[in-house]
């Protein structure tokens, strides 16, 4: 008995139902995605070979930019810590900062010192407005008699005491060895000795703590 072939009929799907959800996921992603807010300093900062992830926490952070300017600034969960230590260095230069103005900066996420102790009443009592426009000379490191880093870091000594301070150092590639010793020597002059270096990470090495964040990166806030 001769086999019966069944007629060969095209495969035809309808795709206007994916179409749908595929853009509707795209317009979710998009409204959804929290976008990395720029840096207040930009930094550039030389690569290395490395497996730790830099402390959030009871860290104070010395940022050196391209052209050797220095910034003081504090981890943003440490609030408390942030207004002793512009209370310290109240006190101990007699600079008339008013409770609002220590508390401004307490409460700031993002604050920067980068100016004289002669310019810092100022600085405090701007809007955070009128500080997108402004330019910070940095912190005076480069006169050995009137390293005034050496302040900033006896205060956070004093701000930190009884717990373990992380201190961190960013420096921009470019930047010149003199801005560098500059921080070295406000460090020793508070006997600090030990400090960790901020890099860009390459070949991370498999299985490490920051091999795994890389991988798993924490999701942004809502």
């Amino acid at each position: 008995m001769p086999k019966v072939k069944l007629p060969r009929k095209s495969t035809n799907i309808d795709m206007t139902a994916m179409c749908d959800v595929a853009f509707l996921l795209l317009s979710f992603f998009i409204l959804t995605t929290k976008f990395k807010p720029a840096e207040a300093l930009t930094v550039v900062t030389p690569n290395s070979v490395s497996a730790k992830i830099a402390p959030q926490k009871d860290a104070v952070l010395i940022t050196i930019d391209k052209g050797g300017k220095v910034y003081f600034s504090v981890s943003d969960v440490n609030s408390a810590e942030k207004k002793t230590i512009l209370e310290t260095v109240n006190s101990s230069r007699n600079l008339g900062l008013t409770p609002n103005e220590i508390g401004a900066f307490a409460k700031n996420p993002t604050g920067y010192i980068g100016v004289p102790f002669s310019q810092l009443k100022s600085y405090l009592g701007k809007s955070a407005e009128e500080l997108k426009s402004v330019v910070l000379p940095g912190i005076p490191t480069l006169d050995t008699l009137n390293n005034e880093l050496t302040e900033w870091m006896r205060a956070a000594q004093t701000a930190f005491a009884g717990t373990k301070m992380e201190l961190l150092v960013k420096g921009d590639n470019d930047a010149k060895y003199p801005a560098f010793k500059s921080v070295i020597d406000a460090f020793k002059k508070n006997d600090l000795l030990k400090f960790q270096m901020i890099t860009n990470p390459e070949g991370v090495p498999p299985g490490t703590e920051l091999y795994k964040k890389n991988l798993n990166p924490a999701p942004a806030a809502p």
